[in-house]
């Protein structure tokens, strides 16, 4: 067993220096409830890190999605805890912080396929943290303190900053990365003043800088939240209400989001498809964040930022949605939805001969939620790295393809998790998981994964696939058609 010294108590780790559950602020229930984190109570036996702690309340998975993503469910209030992996104790290595995604109502930093040992194994101190989701970390209705699922990730990165030493990290040395909601989380935090200074580098995988909302469409999204459950929108009365219900509740609103997404029903989440996500309230997040990082938030920082290539397939194949969109539907739909001219959507159709019309509308949704925001941000950003992710899953008949989520056991070099297998399939590429895991690893310690950052007119960037390599191919005949936001 491994022991060290935090400044809230010892804890007691495995001889693996893995140490799980810790504690990083108070359990958010009673009177902590919708208010910012304060810090855990102290503790003076050593406190035992050897299993996960508790996770955010969320639901279980669900429907066909429920095969390829997995969910950890552990009960217990003191969900606001933290993960760590360690080469050495008394080390000074590279520290990497990871944000889970699931849309910020779901995730954990207690799945399987996030474990660290590899990158312990390569000389980096692994942490992943748990933050509040749903209405317990979104939620506002205009008063109070806004934003608190973001404000227990940055108590949780001042956690990393005065206590990692004792896990042989440098906290001169730290890289924030996540993936999806968690990539969003990532590229919230450069634009917020209260986390400047808490990480030096950072790595957004499949989220950008454009998925906050407004404080009009944040008391909106209160209101229906409240009516579902027949409430006063309040956080006070919501907070009555049982955690089942809640969640209950939370799934509900946001299926109706997904059956009519319209700006003059949802206001900002017609276009993010996420009700409960990072507000700009106007202090904590002064501007949205891709408006700030423009302004120059965060020039001192080095990004790495990319996406799959076909991230939408992940919603539209195992659901069978993608079988149920006709030529005529796509069309309307697209340039409903999307805002995409005529002419673009005959481009996207005309670059794929052999694609279905749904398979059409996945390339659609995939750059307009993910590769087009990706790349405004590297444009407004001087430091930032680009990479696509191309290697396709066999499942679904090898229909799934390069989608959402798939990069995840080739970044933590995870490929044998079981959890995963049904995405990856019977033999995964080791060698490209090696060159992904090696080329966050890389760019952790120094700033540099292994190839140019991006600027124009170069457009360099990575694609990873069985065959990998740098590219100047970013598709421009497609992504001129989309307007610069």
């Amino acid at each position: 067993m491994a022991l060290v010294d935090t400044q809230y108590g010892p804890v007691l780790g495995t001889d693996a220096l893995a140490f799980k559950g810790i504690p990083y602020a108070a359990p958010p229930v009673g009177p902590d409830r919708f208010r910012a984190p304060r810090p855990p109570e102290p503790w003076s036996a050593p406190l035992n890190a050897t299993a996960y702690g508790p996770t955010a309340p969320q639901t279980g998975a669900v429907g066909p999605l429920a095969e390829f993503v997995p969910r950890a469910i552990i009960p217990g209030d003191d969900y606001l805890n933290l993960n760590v992996w360690s080469p050495d104790l008394g080390g000074n290595a590279p520290v990497m912080v990871f944000i889970h995604g699931g849309s910020f109502t779901s995730g954990s930093g207690a799945l399987s396929v996030y474990d660290g040992s590899r990158f312990a194994r390569d000389g980096v101190v692994l942490v992943t943290i748990n933050y509040r989701l749903g209405a317990d970390g979104f939620l506002w209705f205009g008063d109070g303190t806004p934003n608190l699922g973001l404000l227990d990730q940055i108590a949780a990165l001042t956690w990393v900053r005065d206590n990692i030493a004792g896990f042989g990290g440098d906290p001169g040395n730290v890289t924030i990365f996540g993936e999806s909601a968690g990539a969003m989380s990532v590229c919230t935090l450069l634009a917020m003043p209260a986390a400047a200074g808490l990480f030096h580098r950072a790595i957004a995988e499949s989220g950008a800088a454009h998925n906050t909302i407004g404080a009009a469409t944040a008391r909106l999204v209160g209101e229906r939240l409240a009516a579902i459950l027949g409430t006063a929108p309040t956080r006070e009365a919501i907070a009555g209400v049982p955690v089942e219900r809640l969640l209950a509740a939370q799934d509900q609103l946001g299926q109706q989001v997904m059956e009519r997404p319209r700006a003059k029903v949802w206001g900002d989440v017609a276009r993010t498809l996420l009700p409960f996500s990072p507000v700009v309230d106007g202090e904590l997040l002064p501007a949205p964040p891709i408006d700030r990082i423009r302004a120059g938030a965060a020039a001192d920082i080095d990004l790495l930022i990319g996406t799959n290539s076909e991230e939408a397939r992940l919603f539209l194949i195992p659901t069978g949605a993608a079988a149920k969109i006709s030529t005529p539907l796509l069309y309307a739909a697209t340039r409903m939805r999307f805002g995409l001219s005529m002419n673009g959507v005959r481009r996207y159709r005309a670059n794929r001969p052999d694609a279905t019309p749904g398979e059409v509308l996945a390339a659609i949704m995939t750059d307009s939620y993910y590769r087009i925001p990706a790349i405004r941000l590297a444009e407004a950003h001087s430091r930032t790295h680009i990479y696509e992710f191309g290697w396709r899953s066999p499942a679904c008949n090898g229909t799934l393809g390069a989608c959402h989520v798939i990069e995840l056991p080739f970044v933590f070099d995870n490929l044998d998790d079981p959890s995963i297998a049904p995405m990856l399939g019977a033999r995964p590429p080791q060698h490209l998981a090696d060159l992904v895991h090696k080329s966050w690893v890389d760019f952790a310690k120094t700033g540099d994964p292994g190839w140019p950052p991006y600027t124009r007119p170069e457009r360099l960037s990575r694609y990873f696939a069985s065959a990998s390599g740098t590219t100047t191919n970013d598709r421009p005949d497609e992504r001129t058609r989309w307007p610069h936001r």
